[in-house]
């Protein structure tokens, strides 16, 4: 099982995908980073895709949490090489997309990391965090999105991982919302007042 707290009081089953949606400046990338500092302080692995800050501050915001040298934590960084920064390689921490648009490419990257923790270094727990889907919507329709975030959940199943994904509830209308969740065994509501609250689809 995957322990979800400090941050919130559940467990779930491995394999589980969980959508972290609440409006703006509601605390979900700060939520999903607990939650995978906490894992990796157990020895379970980290993988962080960004579409909306670079690496350097990513990696700095998670080891206010806790340190990662020498722990298995990584970055797909889909920001800075769209920034105009093309002097950059990736390596055993780090691999850069093009762009947010660039999804096929987030997802080669994202197995890449699973590949090297899930098989090469036999890492049974591996917490994987997406933020934020909201910018993927920026760049493409719906229905690319959904079938990137099929193939993206599925790849977290199959390794028995713990997928989280951030959207901005308030930038998307009910339909896109509704299609979306489909895809999650559960969804953690953000709000400006209270406590995050998690309802599990088997609940």
């Amino acid at each position: 099982m995957y322990d979800l707290s400090p941050a919130l009081d559940a467990e779930v089953p491995p394999g589980t995908n969980l959508l972290i949606s609440g409006p703006p400046l509601t605390g979900k990338r700060s939520l999903a980073l607990d939650i995978l500092a906490h894992g990796a302080n157990d020895g379970d692995g980290a993988i962080i895709v960004t579409t909306k800050d670079g690496a350097k501050r990513v990696l700095s915001d998670f080891e206010k949490r806790t340190p990662y040298e020498g722990k298995p934590v990584a970055v797909v960084d889909c920001v800075t090489r769209q920034q105009g920064v093309n002097d950059i390689r990736d390596d055993d921490r780090i691999k850069y997309t093009s762009s947010p648009v660039d999804m096929t490419g987030i997802g080669i990257k994202l197995s890449e990391f699973l590949q090297a923790f899930h098989q090469d270094r036999n890492i049974e727990q591996n917490r994987i965090m997406l933020h934020s889907l909201s910018t993927l919507l920026m760049y493409a329709d719906l229905q690319t999105v959904f079938r990137f975030l099929h193939v993206f959940t599925g790849r977290i199943q199959s390794v028995e991982g713990l997928g989280l994904f951030a959207i901005d509830a308030s930038a998307h209308d009910d339909k896109t919302m509704n299609t979306l969740k489909q895809l999650f065994d559960g969804i953690v509501t953000t709000s400006e007042d209270g406590e995050p609250q998690i309802r599990l689809a088997s609940d």
